[in-house]
């Protein structure tokens, strides 16, 4: 699996300020913490990005994942999270008094929790520690015998996006200007890795995301093979059964074919989807881990031991 000869994975999904979850979870996982950080004899972590923003722990989520990223007690990839903070924080070079990511009532909301932590934050993590690691960060991980990304495993963007970034698939600076730009490729690409694959909804249909922001366009299960109709393929799974209209088009087929993924490709984890319930593979090689910790649900991982056939059984959460 690696130069260090470890037993195993243990990838966690979505934090979102969340540290004493954190805390649980790994220590349930028979992580020790030694010296300030969490180890294992015989696994590594593997965390799928979305660290920050909504809980109330946003510092202590830090002090958490970047030693065991420092001391290679865990791997980690960067969520639209990460992103969203590095383009909020950034001036844009071409216009004044404006940044990446507009400071608009929306997504100051979004970061609010973030901003009230780390504001006017002195001691170590500071504003600049964060926004240094979240730029450290791959957008996906291609190993072995499995492949992690935030939201969504696209070939095309993967390549698309390859000759722009740094050693180890991260972003550069000027790859974080290009992709803060609508209606670019590198927007597009980006987008898609860490935010998945989004379907315009037909006519004047709308509904409310989690934040409460009315949406046109949903997310839908990229993974699944063929033409699908809407009402199969949404996500979250129970999206549209909300919406007032969803019988108006839930047998509608979709136009492309979905994005797909092979059968026969290695394993590939997922964040980002706000799954509910129990648990749960979502094809025999494809997995997400975000249970929704941030909305009162479980902070999930997946205990991975070189199957190359997901395992139900090797969901890990503390009940």
């Amino acid at each position: 699996m690696n130069d260090l000869q470890l037993s195993g994975y243990d990838l966690i999904g979505d934090i979102h300020g969340h540290a004493d979850a954190l805390s649980k979870l790994l220590e349930g996982m028979g992580y020790q913490l030694r010296d300030g950080c969490y180890h294992h004899s015989t696994r590594q972590v593997i965390f799928l990005g979305d660290f920050i923003d909504r809980g109330p722990q946003q510092v202590d989520v830090l002090k958490i994942v970047m030693p065991m990223v420092e001391h290679n007690a865990a791997l980690a990839v960067m969520g639209n999270h990460e992103f969203n903070a590095l383009a909020f924080h950034t001036p844009h070079p071409d216009l004044d008094d404006t940044w990446l990511r507009p400071h608009n009532d929306k997504n100051i909301k979004q970061h609010q929790a973030f901003l009230t932590e780390f504001m006017d934050r002195e001691e170590w993590p500071t504003l600049d520690d964060a926004l240094a690691f979240f730029e450290s960060l791959p957008l996906w991980l291609d190993l072995d015998d499995l492949r992690v990304v935030h939201a969504c495993w696209d070939p095309r963007s993967i390549g698309k996006l390859r000759r722009l970034l740094k050693s180890g698939n991260k972003v550069t600076p000027e790859l974080i200007v290009a992709a803060s730009t609508e209606k670019t490729t590198e927007f597009d690409a980006i987008e898609t890795l860490l935010k998945g694959v989004e379907y315009a909804l037909p006519g004047d249909h709308s509904f409310l995301d989690k934040d409460g922001t009315p949406r046109t366009d949903a997310r839908i299960q990229w993974w699944k093979n063929g033409n699908r109709k809407l009402g199969e393929i949404t996500l979250p799974v129970d999206l549209l059964e909300d919406e007032k209209n969803f019988h108006a088009y839930e047998h509608q087929v979709l136009e492309t074919e979905l994005l797909g993924y092979p059968l026969e490709d290695k394993p590939v984890f997922l964040g980002h989807f706000w799954m509910e319930s129990h648990p749960a593979k979502l094809a025999s090689n494809v997995a997400c881990l975000d249970y929704s910790v941030a909305k009162g649900g479980k902070l999930v991982a997946y205990r991975w031991s070189g199957e190359q056939s997901i395992n139900d059984e090797h969901f890990y959460y503390q009940k």
